[in-house]
């Protein structure tokens, strides 16, 4: 029989019994008015008449002046050219509308140096404050003195001081207003009189496959501040497997994926359109698939992932409102069905042969709204909500799709007969890592 010790408290705080490997447009610009000129000059020639050969000629006289130019140069110094090319493209304009709100993002925690220096000798050495992460993000409401500002949860993470380098050069101190690590997001608050331009948000739904799509952001850290890239919206919901900095199982996220150049110092910062609009916070990149130290790990570009800002919104609006955000929990203790033997499914649990996934349940909390059905130790989660439960990772995020006091339904095996229960949802998950932070400072 496996151990009924490696279980795992589904109250908020996931974390899977058994170890777990973890794996960690090009666009032609526009083309100027060079072109448009050409084409308009024949057209005038041709309703000219005449002019055909007055024009001829001036461009005979010019270009036989430019040719001599060469000439002469040749025999001399060499000179740089006059001539100026339209860049006015969609991309620039659009990042002229946002750059003012993009931002660095510095974190700082207390160290202790552990080396005998000159004054550890005499007594003098104490702690000091060392930068223990770099990300950026954007600037996205001013409401009175306070502007408001949207990052990765991970890269203020366990510090006890942030700072924000603004696009001017200015460095303000940053409070933390609330964070979550299921989303991976944080909002952060400044003193506003020195904040000139702030983002807005685009709908997410709306982008489709193929759009160009802009990064901007601290590739690096702030020495390479309000850099920008461009790419192309390679997926709009792309699903991948999450985990927090403690190398928890998170759940499932939906993502924009973009092969927008994105590398660490980028996490936080703003995925854009054309419009300027705010389309997502990127999070992530896939780099190499396989353990670092294997053999067989591919090396991997043009992988990057955002959070789409329909989601972005709606979390930042609990964390300003609430400090937090709220989800359901179901109060009870899992262990994945994956790490449970064959042996143990048909003797222990009584599973049928053809339940092959799905979450075991070994223990039920005093305080579990499951404590109203007959769901037990031993029984198998396979659907939470009409959604298919693989896993850990999967019943996370059908259960973080509802609220507390929704009702779902669940179904499961009871000593081998699948069976279905009606749960409200009335727990609140306690998550250590989504939680209310100090509201002090600027």
């Amino acid at each position: 029989m496996f151990d009924d010790n490696h279980n795992n408290q589904f109250d908020g705080e996931f974390n899977e019994v058994e170890p777990e490997n973890n794996s960690s447009e090009s666009r032609d610009p526009k083309k100027g008015n060079g072109l448009g000129k050409v084409f308009v000059t024949a057209l005038v020639a041709g309703l000219l008449g005449g002019g055909i050969s007055v024009g001829g000629y001036v461009y005979y006289q010019n270009h036989n002046s430019q040719v001599q130019d060469k000439i002469e140069n040749s025999k001399g110094t060499t000179q740089t050219s006059n001539v100026k090319v339209n860049v006015g493209t969609q991309a620039s304009k659009a990042f002229k509308k946002i750059k003012g709100a993009v931002v660095s993002v510095e974190a700082y925690s207390n160290s202790s140096s552990d080396s005998d220096t000159l004054e550890d000798l005499f007594g003098d050495s104490s702690s000091s404050e060392t930068s223990t992460s770099e990300g950026s993000g954007v600037i996205y409401k001013k409401d009175g003195n306070t502007a408001f500002v949207v990052t990765n949860n991970h890269v203020i993470s366990g510090a006890n001081k942030v700072e924000v380098l603004l696009s001017s050069g200015k460095k303000v101190k940053a409070s933390v207003v609330g964070h979550d690590s299921v989303s991976d997001l944080a909002v952060l608050k400044i003193d506003a009189s020195n904040v000139k331009q702030v983002a807005t948000f685009g709908n997410s739904d709306n982008i489709s496959v193929g759009e160009t799509a802009l990064a901007i952001g601290s590739p690096l850290g702030s020495e390479y501040a309000t850099s920008l890239t461009q790419g192309i919206i390679s997926a709009k919901k792309r699903t991948i497997d999450v985990t927090d900095s403690n190398g928890t199982s998170t759940g499932q996220a939906t993502v924009i994926q973009t092969d927008a150049a994105i590398n660490p110092g980028n996490s936080g910062g703003p995925l854009i359109n054309l419009a300027g609009q705010v389309i997502g916070i990127n999070s992530m990149k896939l780099s190499s698939t396989g353990s670092s130290t294997s053999s067989s790990s591919t090396s991997v570009e043009g992988m990057g992932f955002a959070i789409p800002s329909n989601e972005v919104v709606s979390i930042i609006n609990q964390l300003v409102q609430n400090g937090k955000v709220v989800r359901p929990a179901l109060g009870i203790s899992l262990v994945d069905l994956d790490y449970v033997s064959e042996a143990d499914r048909s003797q222990t649990l009584n599973l049928p042969g053809k339940v092959t996934s799905g979450v075991v349940v070994m223990k039920v909390n005093s305080s579990s709204p499951l404590k109203k059905t007959d769901i037990s130790k031993y029984d198998v989660i396979v659907s939470l909500g009409g959604k298919k439960v693989s896993g850990l990772s999967s019943l996370r995020t059908a259960l973080y799709n509802h609220k507390v006091g929704d009702t779902v339904e669940i179904q499961y095996y009871h000593k081998g007969e699948l069976k279905k229960a009606n749960v409200k949802l009335t727990l609140e998950s306690n998550d250590k890592n989504t939680s209310t932070a100090s509201n002090s400072g600027n």
